[in-house]
């Protein structure tokens, strides 16, 4: 792993604390690994898989296929092949550009996120042609993680690919959340909200699940498509008209959400599809895990830690905002932790786009928390994305302390026009205070840490 090395800093204190504060983002990151958490669920005793009480005699079915949707995909391909490759008959997964990893068995398809393109589509239709040889007796392991909605693109009815790029630009720009924006990409979906399945069944289909979403819902991750959805045609409606997203997407696609809500349209398979009685969702790891490992780390450097939650979400520069609210009262009361202090939060925040700037939504958070900081002497602030992608940049996130706007004033950058510009990028790069990563084929959602010393 590579950090840009921030200019000297004549505080020694708040050297030791940006150090200790990457040392516990990279704990968090390692924890995380896509490779050891299938490895920890799927096991093989002989002819039998075994997953979370569940028995498959490999001995039974006639052919085992893998396929795959996510920035983790291959990684959690990876481990599939060293516990079972001998037996993997075929198998294809879809990730993000530079997130492939070596493997034997299973071909890897690179294609475009957060915005789908025509790489994922024809990689997605590679999926559904695979899966259209096999039958009742073979067995299907399937592997989703976040980035799974934008590298399964594979539009319904008369919807075009370029349908799907301009909604899923109008949903990341007006500040809707991974609840809201699934909910339409699964309604718009030849394979997701459960409909990947349906094209399984009557296979057996075991779907291990990297969770990106707060809660661990799986009619979320990645779209759900392989899980019963509990969203309808009427819920993308009130989306459309909370967000008044009706003239900014495709009217194609309106007249289809439309349908859909007049009965003209099957909707999503629900609970009662028999097509889901042949199917085993496993969650094989989360954000807790990323959070866990970090509280882990920060104990053993000598912090007294605390897990905000898990389940943060809210517009960026309000949940920042919080979190530095939270580090002025350890500085005033040593409350609610006593310092050397260690506060870690993990889950994903949202970020309405106003200006026509470059950065992401941990880079954002870092910015509006460097604001709230500046002149503390004690205090860093540390915001990154665990897939090492924050936004359309090369950065994770960044980190912040209380000189960091004085540095940047410097060099002729100001903090407050940036953020109003969604620019945190081009204020974090020149000061070299940018989290770089680069891809760590993982995505269990956000990991952010606050020290006071």
């Amino acid at each position: 792993m590579r950090y840009r090395v921030s200019v000297i800093i004549e505080t020694m204190g708040l050297e030791k604390l940006r150090s200790d504060a990457k040392a516990i983002f990279e704990a968090g990151l390692k924890a995380a690994d896509p490779i050891v958490a299938v490895k920890n669920y799927l096991r093989r005793d002989g002819n039998k898989l075994l997953l979370q009480g569940h028995e498959y005699n490999i001995s039974n079915y006639e052919k085992i296929y893998v396929i795959g949707m996510g920035k983790a995909a291959a990684s959690m391909a990876k481990a599939v092949e060293n516990i079972i490759g001998d037996q993997i008959s075929d198998g294809i997964v879809n990730v993000k550009y530079g997130h492939s990893v070596p493997l034997e068995k299973i071909k890897i398809n690179e294609a475009g996120h957060p915005v789908p393109d025509e790489a994922g589509l024809s990689g997605s239709k590679e999926i559904m042609e695979l899966l259209k040889t096999t039958g009742e007796k073979d067995l299907i392991i399937c592997l989703i993680s976040g980035g799974g909605s934008a590298l399964l693109p594979v539009p319904a009815g008369n919807l075009t690919l370029e349908d799907k790029q301009a909604v899923t630009k109008s949903l990341l720009e007006c500040g809707a959340n991974i609840h809201e924006i699934n909910s339409i990409r699964k309604q718009i979906s030849a394979v997701k909200g459960g409909r990947l399945a349906a094209l399984v069944y009557p296979s057996t289909l075991i779907s291990l699940i990297l969770s990106d979403v707060i809660g661990d819902d799986l009619d979320v991750i990645a779209s759900g498509p392989t899980v019963p959805d509990t969203h309808t045609f009427h819920d993308c409606r009130e989306i459309i008209n909370k967000y008044k997203l009706d003239k900014k997407v495709p009217k194609r696609v309106i007249d289809y959400i439309e349908a859909g809500c007049d009965g003209k349209i099957e909707d999503t398979p629900k609970s009662d599809s028999p097509i889901f009685t042949r199917t085993q969702n496993a969650v094989v790891g989360s954000n807790i895990m990323a959070v866990t490992a970090a509280k882990e780390k920060a104990q053993e450097l000598g912090y007294n830690s605390l897990i905000l939650s898990t389940f943060i979400h809210g517009e960026t520069e309000e949940v920042a905002k919080v979190h530095t609210a939270i580090a002025k009262e350890i500085t005033s009361s040593e409350n609610p932790a006593k310092k050397p202090a260690c506060i870690i939060s993990g889950g994903e925040t949202t970020v309405t786009i106003e200006g026509k700037g470059q950065g992401g939504r941990n880079q954002e958070f870092t910015l509006a928390a460097a604001i709230d900081i500046e002149g503390l002497d004690n205090v860093v602030v540390l915001s990154g994305g665990t897939d090492g992608n924050d936004g359309p940049t090369d950065a994770a996130g960044a980190i912040a302390d209380g000189t960091t706007l004085s540095r940047a004033s410097n060099l002729g950058l100001n903090a407050y026009v940036h953020l109003c510009e969604n620019n945190s990028y081009n204020y974090f790069n020149p000061i070299d205070d940018l989290l770089i990563t680069g891809p760590t084929n993982t995505n269990v959602m956000d990991l952010r840490i606050i020290l006071v010393s």
